[in-house]
């Protein structure tokens, strides 16, 4: 073989030569890239700590309240959680080198534990801590409760995932506090879609939100909380609902999609002039005591009652204000809120509610915001409903045959028959009298021929 045909066949071989070295390359940049990532270790200091904190037999700590508390720290899973970057003295600062783990210090309770660090949570979660002060969770925390919940509560310093990681529903910290409003959850329209399509279906956090959480029933919030979801609801309603606009003013959107709930008919307190629902001052009570004066019995409050309160309420502070009653037609419960079903068993026979002794109007209240938003409510006798004196209560609520107001219904019923036999009046007496204004016509056109 001539060396120019040698010199030809290494030629034609090179370009098949080249891929394969950089099949190759790939291949051990691929290999070799997890060795040179950066991994996540201890320092020294963490280290330190983890000689003792990592072993499975450290004795618990023994709190004041007769419980213990784990020392126990999973070295490992701390590695792979959200707090990685974060050294033990980063958030243990107050340990003393010198005395830690050779003098007893005192602890009261895990509660005082998790309330003594929600200051080191602060140092690098301001805006969430930000949020989670002007929700209900940290008023009720202002309040005394010592159920209320603080970071700790929810989340796991040491081992907490990441948000973003899909996780078994049932992991949802909300679950440990409200496990009946859970339960109802998870088998609801909601729940349920979540198990089959993850992250596309809501949980919790999706419509109370997982720090600035306010109350549900607060003004609009939750139709409001519903169409952010469910924009197009409005003009899906309006294809088959009469008066959709007053239906989602006066009915909240679980009355209807929660078919099985009981409902009940709740009267809040509205400023007129700032179309608000009012509240409480803070460390100013006045709807218990203002209540259980008109209704010393404990029968539920009647019209006069009302009447009075409104009357109260409008004077208060010695500036005189318009304050009425808007209804609202709602469930009687939070676990009844969350068991939405289909759309299609959702409520849609008018006569549920617009019909004589509709069960949806036997159960009246009167409520008012607490200075944290959570409603206060007492007892109204549901015959407030079918007083006419009583309207007040139930503007922009009414709708015929709904509340039982006879007189209301006689009114609009007159008005109509008035407006039908008006129209029947004028067209009877037009076709009895058409001969008359022929000739009357005629004789006018007779009289301009012949001036």
């Amino acid at each position: 073989m001539s060396s120019r045909t040698e010199v030809r066949r290494s030629t034609d071989r090179r370009p098949a030569t080249w891929f394969a070295a950089a099949l190759a390359l790939l291949a051990c940049c691929l290999l070799a890239g997890p060795a040179h990532a950066k991994t996540a270790e201890f320092s020294d200091e963490s280290k330190a700590c983890l000689k003792c904190h990592e072993k499975p037999d450290i004795a618990a700590k023994k709190l004041e309240d007769g419980k213990t508390l784990s020392m126990h720290i999973r070295g490992a899973d701390y590695l792979a959680a959200q707090h990685v970057e974060q050294d033990c003295t980063d958030c243990h600062s107050d340990l003393d080198d010198k005395t830690h783990g050779k003098v007893s210090t005192p602890l009261a309770s895990r509660r005082a534990l998790m309330e003594s660090m929600q200051e080191t949570c602060r140092d690098c979660h301001k805006k969430r801590q930000k949020l989670y002060d002007d929700g209900l969770h940290a008023a009720l925390v202002k309040q005394g409760s010592d159920k209320a919940p603080l970071c700790a509560n929810c989340h796991d310093a040491h081992y907490q995932a990441s948000v973003k990681l899909l996780e078994p529903i049932d992991k949802t910290s909300c679950a440990a506090c409200h496990d009946k409003v859970f339960a109802a959850y998870k088998a609801d329209v909601h729940g349920l879609a979540r198990v089959a399509k993850g992250k596309d279906s809501p949980i919790c956090a999706d419509c109370h939100q997982s720090h600035d959480n306010k109350a549900a029933s607060l003004g609009d919030g939750q139709k409001d909380t519903c169409l952010k979801c469910h924009k197009d609801s409005a003009d899906k309603h309006a294809q088959w609902l009469p008066n959709t606009a007053l239906h989602f003013e006066a009915i909240s959107c679980v009355t209807c999609h929660s078919p099985d709930a009981k409902r009940r008919v709740n009267l809040r307190l509205y400023d007129s002039a700032t179309d608000t629902q009012l509240r409480e001052k803070a460390g100013v009570p006045q709807f218990v005591q203002r209540v259980k004066a008109e209704d010393v019995a404990n029968v539920g409050l009647t019209e006069a009652d009302l009447d009075s309160l409104l009357e109260q309420f409008g004077n208060e502070g010695g500036t005189k204000r318009k304050v009425f009653l808007r209804g609202r037609l709602e469930v009687q419960s939070g676990v009844e809120a969350h068991q939405l079903a289909p759309k299609d068993k959702a409520l849609k026979a008018c006569d549920a509610c617009h019909r004589l002794g509709s069960a949806a109007f036997e159960s009246v209240v009167l409520s008012i915001a607490s200075a944290d938003g959570r409603p206060l409510r007492h007892a109204v006798q549901n015959q407030v409903l079918g007083s006419v004196t009583a309207f007040d209560s139930v503007r922009g609520f009414y709708a015929l045959g709904s509340t039982r107001i006879k007189l209301l219904d006689w009114l609009l019923g007159l008005a109509v028959a008035g407006s039908i036999a008006g129209c029947l009046a004028h067209m009877t007496a037009r076709r009895l009298t058409r001969g008359l204004r022929e000739r009357r016509a005629a004789a006018s056109n007779t009289g301009r021929e012949n001036p």
